[in-house]
């Protein structure tokens, strides 16, 4: 009897992805997001919002289309009109604004940033000068500095902690915007507690668990990446910032797009294994487009590189909950 050779088997793709994991949406964006969704839904368009809700392209296309209007402060908006405030969070002064024009307001703020809003206003009580970590002209810091303006310095850089100057150096403490490298703070701590030994600490860390745990997940695949792609736009502080983790945990290459039609053929010579993530504001239907076009480029099934599971969940703006059912109370008799 002849003996059948077996049928040949089709090499294995060489082409690899690893697919972060947690990456995309936080519990906060997510809240936002759906906070304009359902004032849409509730009042019907326009529903205003001041800033961009979340720092992403897409998704304040996708709520614009939906019948929301983005204006920058808020007495653009149209008096006795609703707003929504962004995510990132307003100061006290927006505040004021919105209601000496009587505007319905609907709070956004992811509740992480509310925390260090808190704090900065306990500090400044103390009398104690904060020290906050963050990027001038962001509207995180734009709105936590103005919850004590006169208290309050803005340290922008590890650079910047060796000249800052205060009134008082035995009487300082520190806060930082949510969305930092978390390397990059800490070594902007170090700096300034070795010329302020009291400084004092936050009473929890104010760099949200989502930024961390997108940055600690591509920190355990970027060794193996000769590039990396992150999902996210420019103006978003944590996508930006996973770029350069990326870069300094070993990726070779690494590009933030907005978009998969922004990747470019060039970024592929010599690229056998790439890693993908995206920033705390992407929804993942970008992130889907992108392994499509990897795919496309005979790149394999990804395989999802996992440091945390997260299941937080935040409640959606007062304004938007409904509203709880009245006890009945019982008939008296007459």
């Amino acid at each position: 009897m002849t003996a059948t050779a077996p049928a040949p088997v089709p090499p294995t793709s060489t082409k690899r992805v690893l697919l972060a994991a947690p990456r995309g949406y936080c519990a906060g964006v997510d809240r936002a997001v759906v906070a304009v969704e359902k004032a849409l839904e509730n009042y019907g368009a326009p529903v205003y919002v001041r800033k961009e809700i979340v720092h992403n392209k897409h998704v304040v296309e996708t709520l614009r289309e939906r019948g929301a209007i983005f204006v920058e402060e808020a007495d653009e908006v149209p008096r006795g009109a609703r707003v929504v405030f962004s995510a990132h969070g307003v100061s006290p002064a927006v505040r004021e604004s919105a209601a000496s024009r009587d505007l319905q307001t609907i709070d956004a703020t992811c509740p992480l940033v509310t925390k260090v809003h808190k704090e900065a206003v306990r500090f400044a009580k103390a009398d104690k000068t904060i020290l906050l970590i963050g990027h001038d002209g962001h509207e995180e810091v734009e709105g936590t500095a103005g919850e004590a303006p006169e208290h309050t310095i803005v340290v922008n850089s590890p650079e910047e902690a060796d000249v800052v100057e205060v009134p008082d150096p035995d009487n300082v403490v520190w806060l930082s915007q949510t969305t930092l490298s978390v390397d990059e703070t800490m070594e902007t701590v170090r700096r300034l507690r070795e010329r302020f030994p009291n400084l004092a600490d936050p009473p929890s860390d104010d760099i949200c668990y989502a930024t961390q745990n997108r940055q600690v997940a591509v920190k355990k695949l970027s060794p193996e990446c000769d590039l990396v792609i992150v999902v996210g736009s420019a103006n978003s502080s944590n996508s930006v910032r996973l770029v350069e983790v990326a870069l300094d945990a070993g990726a070779r290459t690494s590009y933030r797009v907005d978009r998969a039609a922004e990747i470019q053929d060039s970024w592929f010579e010599g690229v056998t294994t790439v890693g993908v993530t995206s920033g705390a504001s992407v929804p993942e239907i970008l992130v889907d487009d992108v392994l499509r076009q990897l795919a496309e480029r005979g790149y394999g099934e990804p395989e999802e590189v996992r440091t945390a599971t997260e299941d937080l969940v935040f409640s959606l703006p007062r304004e938007l909950r409904p509203p709880r059912d009245a006890r009945q109370l019982p008939i008296q008799p007459a």
